[in-house]
């Protein structure tokens, strides 16, 4: 079989395939070189150009001003402190001890507290009472000269009841800006339960119509009380006895409360340094009908002590302690039983005298005394390991933590009032 030459085909040779040829349509495209399309209004990128780069100030000012930020907040915080703990120690005590009242190297004051409970309960009956009101009044002169009274005077209250002086008295000379005074004790003219009156003014009846009268007057401060006339209420003898009972042990945490109220700063008060009287008032009617009021009164003396001057007394009196004079106060008293050969309400100390034995016994428990002052002058300008070393030798400090700000700074201020010293407790 023959084969067709169709023109543009070799049969020998260089024989060529459909695959070979390129349609004329893509033949330009292919032999065009490909070149970078262009976006419109939009500049070529100019390689060769020899214009250096921006600095960044922007950022170099941002961080400047966070380093400067950073160094001010450390300065503006820098500190120079010392938080001390004070020295502590406990020691036994069996020793005697004197005191003087406000003076010497141990004095002492003695401090009372009263109190009053009334309770009304239910009377078993009546009985027929004939009883004067009595109080007591403050006396004042504003004369020169002493004024004297004589027994039964008659002072006169603004609705014309009478109360009479149980004794005589001299009322001291002053003036009307200070007048001189006095107080003493009054009865009512009269029976009965009108003159059971608050406290008000009175003057000297012999007094009225002179120039006297403006010038010796008396006031009370409490008011009158017992005037009683007719039938009263009385009360079952062993009912008033259980109510005294249960006043008397209602009235103990008040009159503590009253007492230890009454402590001057810096004094301690010692277990054993306090003794309660109790006394029984009149039972009174009461104001509602068919009761009465039954009363029960304790009034409490106490001898205190000033804190750090006991402590060092006591410090000296314990063997083996050591104890150099360094000022200290007592962490408690609870665990010191205090002991006098009179009882307090009636002993030397609550008369005045001096001066005034006791004994202590039991455990002192001793906090030395830290203060600031000299601790911030042992350390000014000293370096950190030099002030640790110079507070070793301060007995009152038991530990010491140095507080140096900025980090890099190691030297404490000359000047110690730039340097803070904070006692922490034990």
């Amino acid at each position: 079989m023959a084969l067709l030459a169709l023109p543009g085909w070799y049969t020998c040779g260089h024989m060529r395939t459909l695959n070979d040829i390129v349609p004329p349509s893509r033949r330009s495209r292919d032999t065009e070189p490909m070149s970078q399309p262009i976006t419109p209004n939009r500049r070529p990128l100019d390689l060769s150009s020899d214009r250096p780069p921006r600095f960044p100030y922007t950022t170099f000012i941002a961080i400047a001003a966070v380093i400067l930020i950073s160094v001010s907040a450390l300065f503006y915080f820098s500190s120079a402190k010392v938080r001390v703990t004070p020295h502590t120690v406990s020691a036994a005590v069996q020793d005697s001890f004197i005191a003087s009242k406000s003076t010497g190297d141990l004095p002492y004051e003695v401090i009372t507290a009263q109190k009053i409970a009334t309770k009304s309960v239910k009377g078993s009956g009546t009985k027929t009472a004939t009883s004067s009101a009595s109080g007591t009044i403050t006396i004042y002169n504003t004369q020169t000269k002493a004024q004297q009274l004589l027994i039964n005077t008659r002072f006169a209250t603004a609705s014309g009841l009478i109360f009479k002086t149980y004794s005589a008295v001299t009322v001291p000379g002053g003036s009307p800006s200070n007048p001189g005074t006095i107080t003493a004790r009054v009865y009512a003219d009269q029976a009965g339960s009108s003159y059971n009156i608050e406290p008000t003014s009175f003057v000297v009846f012999g007094f009225i119509g002179t120039p006297k009268a403006t010038k010796v007057y008396g006031r009370s401060t409490t008011a009158m009380k017992g005037g009683a006339s007719g039938n009263v209420p009385v009360i079952d003898s062993a009912l008033e006895a259980q109510t005294r009972k249960a006043l008397t042990t209602a009235l103990a945490p008040d009159l503590q409360a009253s007492l230890e109220a009454q402590i001057p700063s810096g004094y301690i008060l010692l277990p054993g340094a306090a003794t309660t009287i109790y006394k029984e008032l009149a039972s009174e009617p009461s104001a509602t009908t068919g009761q009465v009021d039954v009363k029960q009164q304790a009034t409490v003396t106490a001898i205190v002590f000033p804190n750090a001057a006991l402590a060092k007394a006591i410090a000296f009196s314990v063997v083996g302690l050591g104890y150099q004079g360094e000022p200290l106060t007592l962490a408690s008293a609870d665990n010191l039983l205090f002991a006098t050969a009179n009882d307090v309400s009636d002993s030397q100390a609550s008369s005045g005298a001096a001066p005034f034995s006791f004994t202590l016994a039991g455990t002192a428990s001793f906090i030395y005394t830290v203060d600031p002052t000299r601790i911030a002058a042992a350390v000014s300008g000293k370096t950190k390991a030099a002030a640790e070393v110079a507070l070793t030798n301060y007995p009152e400090v038991k530990r010491a933590v140095i507080i140096l700000r900025p980090f890099w700074r190691q030297t404490f201020p000359q000047d110690p009032a730039s340097i803070g010293v904070v006692v922490t407790n034990p």
